[in-house]
């Protein structure tokens, strides 16, 4: 099948992009780690010694970051439908976070440590047909709260991906009364033509 012009412009425009460039010299599997990188200086997220969980983890961006920030201590748990090809200190468990099966394998790779942070920078399989995508995008990020509510030590920290449109307002709503403070995050290296923007809520509440 031949490329559409809109799949040869987006290659264009991801080959040319300076976050794409900077990670392939660093080593980082996405640009997508530059996102963690910057709102972990900012907001002190990734603390030696704590349990991460990162939701649609693949293909490591992001736990690369935190497994790297905090070395031999605290513990990285990944989950995603997709495999991961293996980090060093992340742990990965492949399938849907909301499956039994996967969540009692959490549990027991956990063993007794409360979660400190969980991360989620996952993304639907878009459609083309805004609505759509934008209803999908909000119930999966609904989905990680959930499990950040459920897993998370009191105190705990939640980092999510929503895009701006319908729903997202409500949702930021719904995310105040489950943590002490919330704050949006627009890193560099989110593309500015990009609805994304990156929702924390720190302090979680009993």
């Amino acid at each position: 099948m031949k490329p559409s012009k809109t799949s040869k412009q987006w290659m264009r425009e991801h080959i040319n992009d300076p976050f794409v460039q900077q990670a392939q010299k660093d080593g980082y599997r996405s640009r997508a780690a530059y996102k963690l990188i910057e709102i972990n200086e900012k907001d002190h997220l990734i603390k030696p010694g704590m349990v991460i969980v990162d939701l649609g983890a693949t293909p490591g961006g992001w736990c690369q970051v935190a497994g790297a920030i905090m070395g031999e201590t605290g513990k990285v748990i990944a989950l995603d439908l997709l495999p991961l090809e293996p980090l060093r200190g992340v742990e990965f468990i492949q399938g849907d976070f909301r499956d039994e099966a996967v969540l009692k394998k959490l549990e027991e790779s956990l063993q007794g440590k409360p979660v400190g942070l969980v991360i989620s920078d996952m993304a639907p399989n878009f459609s083309g047909v805004s609505a759509v995508d934008q209803d999908r995008s909000i119930y999966l990020a609904e989905l990680a709260m959930e499990f950040a509510f459920d897993h998370l030590t009191r105190d705990g920290s939640f980092l999510v991906k929503v895009f701006q449109g319908t729903g997202f307002e409500a949702y930021m709503k719904l995310m105040r009364t489950k943590f002490t403070r919330v704050v949006a995050r627009k890193p560099k290296a989110s593309r500015d033509r990009s609805s994304e923007v990156y929702l924390l809520g720190t302090g979680k509440l009993e």
